[in-house]
């Protein structure tokens, strides 16, 4: 079958999303009438993220589509936006947004952040088996398969890329030996549920003041931050010259240049030191040390970090962090692209597990939120840490402000860490509960 879009040059389909992304700004800059209604109650980051997924829905782009030709052979192509922006933009924005990190304040943000990165990972590791319960009791079918068929050994991909990512989801597919040929539908319930759970999130910090007076949250510690940076910013502001431009410009890509090239040794390096582990669930534990994406953006938060404490910082005065939030915007598209709404009706069967199982790490972290009055900034950051990763977690948290996007960065490292570990905990109890 042809799934062509209107539009298959990245080129024309930038243009697109970049005609978005200037539409939405410049409504959402309008101070009254219905643009400034729509927006107090709509984000514009979820806007952002939608139009895209609106656009793909449509038929106008796609992430991937297939051509036929008259012989009847099949051609598979794909967008290299999305790689683009995940590549060079997100790393290149967490330069720009940490150049003017207090790490000492993020420290200081305190234990509810990890409380609640560990919640989600415990929200997904139970979810998954009682996702699987529950769903039995409709459609036993569903949650059956047996030996590489099993629904089961494909929901621990789910788990594996809910809790890490990319990597420990490839982890998990290995361990368990899944069958390949329906690895895809998996595939489609963690597009579809995780990026429906994002947009709930981004719809969430619109309303994060009243989110946070429900929690009752104590919100001191992200506004001391938030204020630090915003008062240090105001003292050195000033009207960017082309110097400063250009200079921002060479640190930044100049920083995404060294960690792809750090990257690449490091993940040759760990690749030989984990494939000579014998034990294989051992071996899985340690694969997100081969990842290159996993390297490229843990050297460019560190190198951001380490050029916070000299006079580099002091570019944030230029406007370094704002022209870090149009890297995120333009990642924010791309991903939103991802998304074909209709999709959501293809395999409601498993499309019902994924969406019990986000459903009750969902209200596992609201539930410890509202015990420990965490603010929604840690739910929400959290949640993304783990299910969607370095990829979305800066984002989201750079949606409260850009000086938070580090704390999702570090969160998200986490998520790596455990990642595989937490995934087999999980399968462990979904293979229990379907037998």
């Amino acid at each position: 079958m042809d799934t062509t879009p209107i539009f298959t040059n990245d080129t024309i389909v930038f243009g697109l999303l970049m005609l978005a992304l200037g539409f939405i700004f410049y409504t959402s800059s309008k101070k009254d009438g219905f643009w400034s209604k729509f927006y107090a109650i709509i984000p514009a980051l979820f806007v952002a993220y939608m139009l895209p997924a609106v656009f793909t829905t449509l038929g106008l782009i796609a992430p991937d589509w297939q051509t036929v030709s008259d012989s009847g052979e099949v051609t598979k192509h794909s967008t290299k936006l999305y790689y683009v922006s995940s590549r060079y933009l997100l790393p290149a924005a967490l330069v720009l947004m940490t150049l003017s990190i207090d790490l000492k304040a993020v420290f200081n943000l305190g234990w509810k952040a990890l409380a609640m990165f560990f919640t989600g990972t415990v929200g997904i590791i139970i979810g998954g088996p009682i996702a699987i319960l529950v769903i039995s009791i409709f459609s036993p079918e569903t949650v059956g398969g047996a030996g590489p068929d099993a629904v089961w050994r494909g929901l621990a991909t789910l788990a594996g890329s809910w809790i890490g990512g990319g990597a420990n989801q490839t982890a998990m597919l290995e361990i368990y030996g899944f069958n390949q040929k329906l690895y895809g539908g998996m595939v489609f319930v963690d597009i579809v549920v995780a990026n429906l759970w994002m947009a709930i999130i981004l719809i969430g910090i619109g309303k994060s003041k009243r989110i946070d007076k429900w929690l009752k949250a104590d919100t001191s510690a992200i506004e001391s931050l938030k204020e630090k940076v915003s008062n240090y910013s105001a003292e050195i502001e000033r009207n960017p010259s082309l110097s400063d431009l250009m200079i921002m410009a060479a640190v930044a890509f100049g920083t995404v240049g060294f960690a792809h090239y750090g990257a690449g040794y490091l993940a040759e390096l760990f690749s030989g030191i984990v494939s000579g582990i014998e034990n294989p669930t051992t071996k899985n534990i340690f694969t997100f040390l081969d990842s290159e994406f996993f390297w490229m953006i843990s050297i460019s938060t560190i190198v951001a970090i380490l050029l916070s404490f000299t006079k580099i910082k002091n570019y944030e005065g230029a406007g370094a962090s704002k022209f870090g939030s149009v890297f995120i915007y333009i990642l924010v598209a791309s991903i939103g692209m991802k998304m074909d709404l209709t999709l959501i009706f293809d395999n409601l069967g498993l499309l019902a597990i994924g969406l019990v199982w986000m459903a009750i790490h969902a209200v596992l972290l609201i539930t410890v939120a509202k015990l420990i009055r965490a603010p929604y900034f840690f739910l929400a950051v959290g949640s993304q840490a783990n299910v969607g990763g370095a990829a979305s977690a800066p984002v989201v948290a750079s949606a409260f402000h850009p000086s938070l996007a580090t704390v999702g960065v570090l969160l998200a490292v986490f998520g790596y860490a455990v990642g595989t570990v937490g995934a087999i905990a999980c399968t462990i109890l979904m293979q229990i509960v379907a037998q």
